[in-house]
């Protein structure tokens, strides 16, 4: 019997991926085994260190506001993968279409993507201003009671996660370039068949664009868990922590010298969105070649 000969290359292989494995590593096997280290400690972010064991998680999960923030993460991960996307998703299949005009209606959804998101916060706590906000100014002119929109714990969550799924920019590109590659054969066999716009899209660019769809909603649920920018920005996290995040609270324990608290919060914020994307993959991918869950 023959030996099998390992791959002459492989000390090349392992040189070129050096570099990358060497990073990897330091900027992310590092921070996360170094958080999960800390999350059983108690800590001031200075000093000696104590192990707290997992009462940290325990304080954690017990904690009302805490609870709180994981559901609104939650919202927040369903909102964008689950209207946002499909959001994308239309205006994409428009696009394909070559509409009048498209090339410019592509830019000018992709646009706020290239605007700082600190601007469009700040731009959208103007537009929801009580008294001089362009919102209420709209409802007032049709007879509508204008409301506190940031300011009311009933409606802070829903305003700041309203305006984030109109940006639907990212998503469109991504979808658009996947459609756009579809050989056009296919469209010109179905309409000879008689297919209408709506069976062609139905039965054509839907299933040759599932692997796309279903990385975009990954994605998607994936920004939604970490959420923190806009809602930190716009809220705070109020009032009353009905918009905080699980990244708003992490940053409070921070800010307050908690952190063995705060590496909890991570671990917890990682746990559950590995939770969330895996799910997804397992129910969305599944007869996705490119997932791995092909049946």
């Amino acid at each position: 019997m023959m030996k099998k000969r390992g791959n002459p290359n492989g000390w090349k292989i392992a040189l070129f991926l050096a570099p990358v494995l060497l990073l990897f590593g330091a900027f992310f096997l590092y921070p996360i085994i170094f958080t999960a280290w800390t999350s059983l400690m108690k800590w001031r972010g200075i000093g000696t260190m104590s192990f707290n064991w997992f009462q940290n998680y325990a304080k954690l999960l017990s904690d009302e506001t805490f609870r709180l923030s994981i559901r609104n993460n939650v919202i927040w991960a369903l909102a964008l993968g689950f209207i946002q996307v499909p959001l994308a998703a239309l205006a994409a299949l428009i696009l394909a279409r070559g509409p009048r005009g498209w090339r410019l209606l592509r830019t000018l959804y992709y646009l706020p993507n290239v605007i700082s998101t600190v601007a469009l916060a700040m731009v959208w706590v103007a537009m929801y201003n009580a008294q001089y906000g362009a919102i209420n100014g709209i409802l007032k002119a049709f007879g509508l009671q204008g409301r506190n929109w940031l300011g009311d714990p009933s409606t802070a969550l829903a305003a700041i996660a309203g305006q984030s799924v109109l940006y639907i920019g990212y998503f469109m590109i991504v979808i658009l370039a996947g459609a756009m590659n579809i050989p056009l054969e296919l469209y010109e066999a179905a309409k000879i068949d008689g297919a209408n716009v709506l069976q062609e899209e139905m039965r054509i660019t839907l299933p040759m664009l599932r692997g796309t769809l279903v990385t975009s909603v990954t994605l998607a649920m994936a920004y939604g868990m970490r959420h923190f920018e806009a809602t930190f920005l716009m809220t705070g996290g109020g009032p009353a922590y009905a918009s905080s995040t699980m990244g708003i609270a992490l940053f409070l324990k921070m800010d307050a010298l908690r952190y063995g608290e705060a590496s909890a919060a991570g671990m917890i914020l990682i746990l559950l969105g590995t939770l969330v994307i895996v799910l997804i993959r397992r129910l969305l991918g599944r007869d996705d070649p490119m997932s791995g869950t092909t049946g």
